[in-house]
């Protein structure tokens, strides 16, 4: 049921891609996340898929496992597609009793499921080839200027890093804690709506005390080793963007000019 989930994992490997500073690869998934947003033709979303599937080239990983991330979103794609199909007004296509499918809605549907897929795809790339201390780093980097007006660039740039990195962490301890239910009789699948959310009870309770007994351990093992925040720190690697980073910023952010202006 949960098998499939990408987001917060890295996979180390060397490729051009992991190369790249972690700033650069930041604000590449932000300039593609915003050109999604703009888009509203078929001709440019196909455009920004085929440059995310050259990304999945460059950075050397396999193509079936970074497509598996989608694969617990299915229902929620399918759920997008099916409410623009029905409920949005236009020439009629087809009639399934009181529901009529119309051609915008098609249209709007496909549109809508595949800025969902290509979204999570984009974001999934960025954990993909970034290890968790060079993202922290990456963010607080580009969150620093906020400082003048009393933003905490280190603390928030951690608390978002370890958010991504449990994101599998809590999927995989679910996983665990479902398979240790089902093998004591619990059912999951069947009943009635009411019946099932009743059934998720032995799934939440035992996952909400792990996940609150993995903070407490992450923070005893953080005062363990003296942290006290960002004030006064220093880091073993100095970030220091090269040639490669201004030429793929660069070369990303024509073609999303031109996707954003021609589509």
């Amino acid at each position: 049921m949960l098998d499939g989930i990408t987001l917060g994992q890295y996979v180390p490997t060397e490729s051009p891609i992991h190369n790249l500073d972690p700033r650069t690869k930041i604000i590449s998934s932000v300039l593609l996340i915003v050109v999604l947003f703009l888009v509203e033709g078929f001709q440019g979303y196909l455009l920004i898929g085929l440059g995310i599937l050259g990304i999945i080239a460059a950075a050397r990983l396999p193509l079936g496992f970074v497509l598996k991330g989608l694969r617990p979103l299915r229902l929620i794609l399918l759920i997008t597609l099916l409410l623009h199909l029905f409920m949005t007004e236009g020439r009629e296509i087809a009639r399934l009793g009181p529901l009529v499918v119309t051609y915008e809605g098609f249209n709007k549907g496909v549109l809508m499921t595949l800025r969902l897929g290509l979204l999570v795809l984009a974001t999934s790339l960025l954990t993909l080839t970034t290890s968790p201390i060079r993202l922290t780093d990456g963010l607080e980097d580009l969150l620093n200027p906020f400082k003048r007006v009393g933003l905490p660039a280190h603390e928030l740039a951690m608390m978002m890093t370890i958010a991504l990195r449990f994101i599998p962490t809590l999927f995989e301890e679910t996983e665990k804690i479902m398979k240790a239910q089902k093998a004591r009789g619990a059912d999951f699948e069947s009943g009635k709506l009411s019946q099932r959310a009743k059934n998720l009870v032995p799934l939440l309770v035992p996952l909400f005390v792990s996940a609150f007994r993995r903070a407490d351990e992450l923070a005893i093992a953080m005062e363990a080793r003296c942290y006290r925040g960002g004030e006064g720190r220093t880091k073993l690697h100095t970030l220091q963007m090269t040639r490669a980073d201004y030429l793929a910023i660069l070369l990303l952010t024509a073609g999303v000019i031109v996707i954003a202006v021609v589509f």
